[in-house]
């Protein structure tokens, strides 16, 4: 089969490809640019637990050394003491230049043979059929190149999506913010700070070195904003921190970001599908655009990867935006309500209902994961089956507990995800400090082992000392994104074929044999 064309080499069209790439896919990727990021410090996103284990999955190797996890989160109201969040409980948000995740996802897409990067290729036309789609591209040379699908990850202006001629409505500038990188010593090293006094509003991130990016919300549709007011800005906000006297600092990058919400209409046309900013646009009240682009990766790359590989049904495909532009539709319909509120004097649960909460801790939600504005996803689950209530409900992200394989490794659950399989987790306490010799022949591991190679998806058999909620002898199907499917009492085959079933949405059934060779990315030059 032809591979996947993805058109666009941000962060998100290069997670595709890498995505697809783990699971055996190749793709073409065409970057309409020379294949270099600008650095721009000014310029960052923030990964939560779920996009940053992708991103280390993936072969970014720049999260460790050009990233920084926040040590806490203030927030400050007008002169009330600050209130202090730590991540004892669940991992803390990782910060860093935009420039540096997609060098890094760069370097590890130009690595896989799976991954063919082509640069200075504009895209100007797309034709599909019943077998494929034809892509026409100008720039170095002219070249025709043939897909199994198609994907525009080519942000807010996207071809692809003009291409298809479909709509993106949405509201525009709903926010706009004076943003600057620089270089300074703060009171509270490593901690981010939300300072809010209406109307000011500004927040402060960690980056390393010694570097902050720092953020100023301003009117929607206020003056503009010279570099003379910017650094007065600067000025001002670092004296009020640091006790009155402005401390030196070295002014790295700024600029004026205006954020804009909007939703494609569709996110699939046949065999071509939109991701990232090409489907969506958001940004306010510290929602992460990049993040739920990536979220469109992951989602779309195992439903490609079985298309690819066995075949796939139309329902799941379709699931694809079904569940992925639900979701942000969510979380745009949750910053919209919240809005009103938290840039006015008006009552906040008048807007949000259930609200009843402060402007600040509804902020702290988006910018740390949390809630209706920044909570991981879950998803409608295909089938009804919940035999045994956890902490986790079916559809939602599971838990990154530790899990043991056949092979005798244990290995934090969300490292398996993204390799295009099922994963089958049963929940038995103590085998964590026994040989694997011993439970893999006792008590339900054979005929679980069974149950699990007669499913018509290929599956992982793996086994978990604990799991939040679950009692002993509990099993849990996990989907290749790491949403939950289903949850059983014990060993049920035929309750658990019914749910991978599902899973895969009634596609054909996939051969238990080796997958043949997979054919390098090709082009036709015209």
């Amino acid at each position: 089969m032809d591979p996947v064309i993805v058109v666009g080499a941000g962060p998100v069209g290069l997670s595709l490809s890498l995505a697809l790439a783990g699971q055996g896919v190749p793709s073409i990727l065409l970057d309409e640019g020379p294949g270099k990021e600008e650095p721009r410090p000014a310029r960052t996103v923030v990964l939560h637990s779920d996009t940053a284990a992708m991103a280390h999955r993936l072969g970014c190797a720049t999260l460790r050394d050009e990233g920084a996890y926040f040590a806490a989160w203030r927030t400050v109201r007008g002169r009330r003491p600050a209130r202090r969040t730590t991540f004892e409980d669940h991992p803390a948000p990782l910060h860093l230049p935009q420039h540096a995740l997609s060098r890094g996802l760069r370097d590890a897409a130009a690595a896989h043979p799976l991954v063919q990067l082509v640069t200075d290729s504009r895209l100007d036309s797309v034709e599909q059929d019943g077998h494929g789609v034809t892509a026409h591209t100008r720039g170095a040379e002219t070249t025709w190149w043939r897909g199994s699908y198609l994907v525009g990850c080519d942000g807010a202006r996207s071809t692809v999506r003009k291409l298809l001629g479909i709509r993106f409505p949405g509201r525009t500038a709903v926010e706009r913010h004076a943003v600057a990188a620089l270089r300074t010593e703060l009171p509270w090293p490593g901690e981010a700070l939300l300072d809010r006094d209406p109307p000011r509003e500004v927040t402060s991130r960690p980056l390393p070195d010694g570097v902050w990016r720092l953020d100023w919300l301003l009117p929607p549709r206020g003056d503009l904003v010279t570099p003379d007011a910017l650094v007065a800005l600067v000025r001002d906000t670092l004296a009020r921190w640091c006790g009155g006297t402005t401390p030196p600092y070295d002014l790295l990058d700024t600029g004026v970001h205006t954020l804009h919400h909007r939703l494609a209409r569709r996110w699939r046309d046949g065999r071509a599908f939109l991701a990232g900013d090409a489907a969506h646009l958001l940004g306010a009240l510290g929602t992460q655009g990049v993040e739920e682009g990536l979220r469109d990766a992951e989602n779309l790359a195992w439903k490609l990867s079985l298309a690819w590989h066995t075949g796939a049904s139309e329902a799941l495909l379709d699931s694809y935006e079904g569940e992925r532009r639900t979701a942000v539709a969510a979380r745009l319909r949750a910053a919209d309500q919240a809005m009103p509120a938290l840039r006015s004097a008006g009552a906040l649960r008048t807007h949000l209902p259930g609200a009843a909460r402060s402007a600040e801790a509804l902020l702290t939600d988006g910018h740390l994961g949390r809630g209706p504005l920044g909570a991981e996803p879950a998803y409608a689950p295909p089938v009804a089956v919940r035999e045994v209530p956890t902490a986790t409900e079916p559809g939602g992200p599971v838990a990154n507990v530790p899990v043991t394989a056949p092979d005798g490794s244990t290995v934090p659950l969300r490292d398996l995800l993204g390799q295009g399989r099922l994963l089958a987790v049963l929940v038995a306490p103590g085998t964590g400090v026994w040989d694997r010799r011993h439970w893999l022949g006792a008590g339900l591991m054979p005929r679980l082992a069974a149950a699990v190679s007669a499913l018509p998806v290929r599956t992982d058999l793996l086994v978990a000392d604990g799991y939040p909620g679950a009692p002993a002898h509990t099993v849990l199907l996990v989907r290749p994104d790491g949403h939950l499917a289903a949850t059983f009492a014990g060993v049920r085959p035929a309750e658990l074929y019914e749910a991978a079933d599902a899973v895969r949405a009634g596609a054909p059934a996939s051969s238990r044999a080796a997958l043949p060779p997979t054919p390098k990315p090709t082009a036709v030059i015209d």
